[in-house]
């Protein structure tokens, strides 16, 4: 009777901690929303964002951005279970068969995670993180530099919260990702230019 009682609790609490950072951002931007809500409308509110959303190209860029780094972070951290020790696997999967002989894509998805976020990125602050440079060089230093301290902030958040595994491999094919983002981002620009 003690151990299902113990079993009933620790589920209990773990139901409770996995969705709980992701119930106190939402309730943060919620209670901004209400706010401003609270003093000019919600018809208002509404009306405004969906006008700023049509008219304002920076607004989408960061619309965008934002939808892609919350996707990110639901898949990295918000919805992951809790590991009871997330230093199990440091050195993660390096190939795209696991120690087990199984085929798994877990390496070809780190690496596409961050090639959409570079892009978004790059594409939404170029002033601020490239300045007036369009060289290849420092767009991909910049691009690897980003994504992997972004990655090495989301394996330590793994690791102090107990949600998934600090691996050394997931850092790895992200900021390889990232680089590759930066190369689109480059090559993109190019063709912009040459339009």
């Amino acid at each position: 009777m003690l151990s299902m009682i113990k079993t009933i609790i620790t589920n209990v609490l773990i139901a409770l901690y996995q969705p709980f950072w992701f119930s106190i951002l939402i309730t943060v931007l919620f209670m901004f929303l209400y706010l401003y809500a609270k003093e000019h409308g919600w018809k208002v509110v509404f009306q405004k964002w969906w006008k700023i959303f049509k008219t304002s190209g920076t607004f989408r860029k960061l619309f965008f951005l934002c939808f892609y780094t919350s996707l990110i972070l639901f898949r990295t951290l918000l919805n992951r279970n809790i590991w009871a020790n997330p230093l199990s696997n440091v050195m993660g999967n390096w190939g795209l068969y696991n120690e087990y002989g199984q085929l798994t894509t877990e390496a070809i998805e780190n690496f596409l995670l961050f090639m959409p976020f570079t892009v978004l990125l790059l594409w939404t602050f170029p002033e601020m993180i490239l300045g007036e440079s369009t060289r290849v060089w420092k767009i991909l230093w910049k691009s690897a530099k980003i994504t992997f301290l972004c990655s090495l902030t989301i394996e330590f958040a793994q690791l102090l919260f107990c949600l998934g595994t600090f691996q050394l491999s997931d850092l790895c094919y992200n900021t390889l990702g990232g680089m590759v983002g930066g190369f689109f981002y480059w090559v993109g620009k190019k063709i912009h230019r040459t339009r």
